[in-house]
């Protein structure tokens, strides 16, 4: 019945359900933790720690509180309008289609980044395990395995994502559970227990503490791609919105325990042999070479999940906008009769992710997924108070708060990271902007006619 119900809200926005209804609840939540990986402060832990002077804890507490109130925006728009367009249908619907034109555009930045990058790190790794194996072949190979799997159907990607999660999972564990033994092996019980950890008047500082929260804002990137699939699940109107939050809330658990035990064990942040390797030295510390190189593995695991799901939700940006023409239909429209997949799209996102894998900047890369994501994530916001503040005029008692107070606060601390990026990646991410402009330009003939013209 609730099936039923999602397939009506759909053809009552003008599209026919082609995708199949599999996904549950569970279903989600596994997959935005396994875009997002639980193990994801591990890259960035010695980089929000010296940026915040100590106060990694309290940065991705502060990232938290901004994702968390556009994770709620993306439920409140996924109930609203259940489509696989995700940040594209919501401002399109909610704002203009022009609007919703470039916050796909944008979205199209960070959906391309989120595979690519994973791809990369995936590729640096194995090849730093196994150096006889080139770079581009391990790029080429983690292309067409994560490719094959999407193609395969949404099913299987979800397969994938559990055994992937079951790992990163048990690493976390481990990874917590020794940290937590040395701690208490050198300090006692009482170690465990330190607010310095969380909080030094001593080094503290604002603008410190915002710039490692800046930072700690990677950790959550890519939350907004479980409402890519609302026309793969079953009830999309109400699960969407209560896996996003959740997936933000697990997230931010895993990453607290995470940076808050790595400061007990090491808590001079001034000595970290390599800033970007902080992790692996702490690993080293608690679990001696094999636990180095433990982490090393889960974090090839990561980067292959993460590439996997990223591309699946990607796609369905695509398929969103070539649906209603934005894109090409022909290309990115199509979904494969049999596996019930936009296929083309999977292999264009295959495509995009080697390319830029063997050719393009990490650094620049990792710059430019904040820049297309907070455009995003401001956009979804402002939809929030358009949709539901204005236009349904739900203003009284919760619905204030919640579809005023909550989405501008989401708007406000995503606009003030998005400002906060360097100047290169603005130039770049600018850029990228004004090309979607001038597109959209000669798409509807100087913005005179709706961004549906497009046939090839």
């Amino acid at each position: 019945m609730a099936e039923q119900v999602a397939d009506t809200t759909l053809e009552a926005l003008g599209y026919k359900p082609q995708f199949k209804r599999v996904l549950s609840r569970g279903d989600l939540i596994l997959y935005g933790l396994v875009i997002l990986t639980p193990t994801a402060p591990y890259p960035v832990y010695g980089i929000v720690q010296q940026l915040s002077h100590g106060h990694a804890v309290l940065a991705y507490l502060v990232a938290m509180v901004g994702m968390l109130f556009t994770a709620a925006s993306y439920g409140k728009m996924s109930g609203a309008f259940p489509a696989a367009g995700s940040t594209y249908t919501y401002a399109q619907r909610a704002l203009s289609e022009h609007v919703g034109f470039l916050a796909g555009w944008a979205m199209i930045l960070d959906y391309f980044l989120i595979p690519l990058l994973s791809v990369v790190y995936a590729a640096l790794t194995a090849a730093r395990l196994v150096p006889r194996v080139p770079y581009f072949i391990w790029a080429m190979l983690f292309t067409a395995i994560i490719t094959f799997i999407n193609v395969r159907g949404i099913r299987m990607t979800a397969r994938a994502s559990r055994l992937m999660m079951v790992i990163m999972v048990a690493s976390t564990v481990l990874f917590l559970g020794l940290a937590g033994h040395w701690v208490i092996g050198s300090n006692g019980f009482a170690g465990l227990f330190v607010p310095r950890a969380f909080f030094n008047a001593e080094t503290f500082s604002p603008r410190s503490l915002m710039l490692g929260a800046g930072i700690a804002t990677l950790s959550y990137i890519g939350f907004d791609a479980v409402s890519t699939l609302a026309e793969d699940t079953h009830r999309p109107e109400r699960d969407i919105a209560v896996a996003t939050v959740v997936v933000c809330l697990l997230q931010t658990v895993f990453c607290f325990l995470t940076v808050y035990l790595a400061a007990l064990v090491w808590p001079d942040y001034h000595s970290f042999p390599q800033v970007e390797t902080a992790i692996l030295d702490i690993g080293r510390a608690i679990g001696g070479p094999w636990m180095l190189g433990w982490i090393t593995f889960v974090l090839l695991v990561a980067g292959l999940a993460s590439a996997m799901t990223g591309q699946a939700g990607a796609s369905r940006l695509l398929f969103g906008m070539g649906r209603d023409g934005a894109i090409s239909r022909r290309i990115f429209a199509y979904v494969h009769p049999r596996y019930s997949t936009p296929t083309r799209s999977i292999y264009a996102m295959g495509a995009v992710s080697l390319v830029g894998a063997l050719f393009m900047r990490f650094q620049l890369a990792v710059e430019l997924l904040n820049f297309g994501a907070f455009v995003g994530f401001i956009l979804v916001n402002l939809s929030v108070i358009r949709h539901y503040y204005f236009r349904l005029r739900r203003r009284q008692g919760m619905d204030f708060v919640l579809n005023l107070i909550f989405p501008a606060l989401g708007a406000l601390v995503c606009g003030y990271v998005w400002m906060s990026l360097t100047a290169k990646a603005k130039l770049v991410g600018f850029g990228w902007m004004a090309l979607g402009v001038i597109y959209l330009a000669v798409l509807t003939r100087g913005f005179r006619l709706p961004p549906r013209s497009f046939e090839l």
